[in-house]
């Protein structure tokens, strides 16, 4: 789960962080009011889900309250990266002298936190990976002893050459370490972490995402999630309690059990073709499940043919099969439907989808690589 802004800045201030103030806007006037109270130029940035905002112009100094009424006017309502922005935070400007990057995220390669610190910070971390490696320091934190305070002073000595910047950014990061751990994070970034021209080292931007599954233990946590600023598709899916992640490609798959489906989605990238989402109708036998699969996959407009693979051991073949038909009934599906399903009660689906006009596969292989076929000509 993903959160603004303002609210990784709310839980940075709880583990000791030093974040500069502000306040949330829903409206231009609220905006300028929040511009008045804290006086001096100020910030206006535009809160949405995605990053980008400064080069979308989502992120605007202004120097009196009425111009920030009038950038905020101008950011609310904008769309960035097709997010539409119902928020802005104001914030007083920083003078700035050095900007530095800090993050900390679940790596699965080391199955560890894994913190990443680079003095070049206020662009993206994958473009100073990209461009200049060495300017990236890394470090696995152990999670049966969290950071320890000679870690975090080896990761803040190769930001900073001065003692006393050192001994604040140690802190910081000692204290983000906190942050990640005990809000179930599994990104939490400080980017860009500043130094003012008195010394003084700050987080004037935050990120965080929530692992999904530490939520149950976390009903403050829980509480941040924006559901007007998710995409329509993951709302629908938690709703449905379904696994959903969206790709990029134009083959829309709808597979029972995760394993089953990352098998789906490498085959058809074998087959030449690219998977539209993941998409795991898991071990229940309801239809419903199948119709609310069909109404996300659709929704997605770069979907140019559905594969369904449903190997029936727990979910019934038969539920599957009536879950379609039933979802054709209700929602308008232009793209073709291509079925493979075998297990349980296989035969009477089959005899399901027959009446409604359908056929289906048993082997996988070829379902799938009829699916790209169709996905490649549409």
């Amino acid at each position: 789960m993903d959160i603004h802004e303002y609210q990784a800045k709310e839980l940075f201030r709880k583990a000791g962080i030093p974040v500069p103030p502000g306040e949330v806007a829903t409206s231009p006037e609220e905006a300028e009011a929040i511009a008045r109270k804290l006086g001096g130029t100020v910030v206006v940035k535009a809160q949405v889900h995605t990053g980008g905002r400064g080069k979308a112009g989502g992120v605007k100094l202004a120097d009196t309250p009425e111009e920030v009424r009038d950038e905020a006017s101008r950011i609310l309502g904008m769309s960035i990266k097709e997010f539409t922005v119902e928020k802005v935070l104001v914030t007083p400007a920083e003078d700035i002298e050095h900007e530095a990057y800090v993050g900390v995220l679940v790596d699965r390669s080391s199955q560890a936190p894994l913190f990443m610190v680079s003095p070049e910070g206020g662009v993206d971390i994958e473009e100073v990976a990209a461009t200049n490696p060495e300017a990236i320091r890394k470090l696995p934190v152990d999670p049966r002893y969290g950071l320890l305070p000679h870690q975090a002073l080896w990761l803040a000595d190769f930001l900073y050459s001065d003692p006393s910047l050192v001994k604040q950014a140690s802190k910081i990061i000692f204290q983000l370490y906190d942050a990640f751990h005990s809000n179930g994070c599994s990104l939490a970034e400080i980017n860009p972490l500043i130094v003012t021209p008195t010394g003084e080292v700050k987080a004037i931007d935050a990120k965080v995402s929530v692992d999904e599954n530490e939520l149950f233990r976390l009903p403050d946590v829980a509480g941040y999630r924006d559901v007007e600023a998710e995409p329509w598709a993951e709302g629908r899916a938690r709703e449905a309690e379904l696994s959903f992640v969206k790709l990029d490609g134009n083959v829309g798959c709808c597979v029972n059990g995760a394993g089953l489906a990352m098998a789906t989605m490498d085959l058809v990238k074998y087959y030449g073709g690219e998977p539209a989402n993941f998409l795991d109708i898991g071990g229940s036998s309801n239809p419903d499940k199948v119709v609310a699969a069909l109404e996300i996959i659709t929704s997605d407009p770069n979907v140019n043919v559905i594969l369904f693979n449903i190997f029936g051991g727990i979910t019934r073949c038969d539920d599957v099969a009536n879950g379609i038909v039933e979802a054709i009934r209700r929602i308008e599906i232009q793209p073709p439907i291509v079925i493979r399903l075998t297990g349980t009660n296989e035969e009477e689906a089959l005899e399901i989808l027959e009446g409604a006009g359908f056929s289906a596969h048993t082997s996988m292989d070829a379902v799938v690589e009829r699916a790209v076929e169709l996905a490649g000509s549409s």
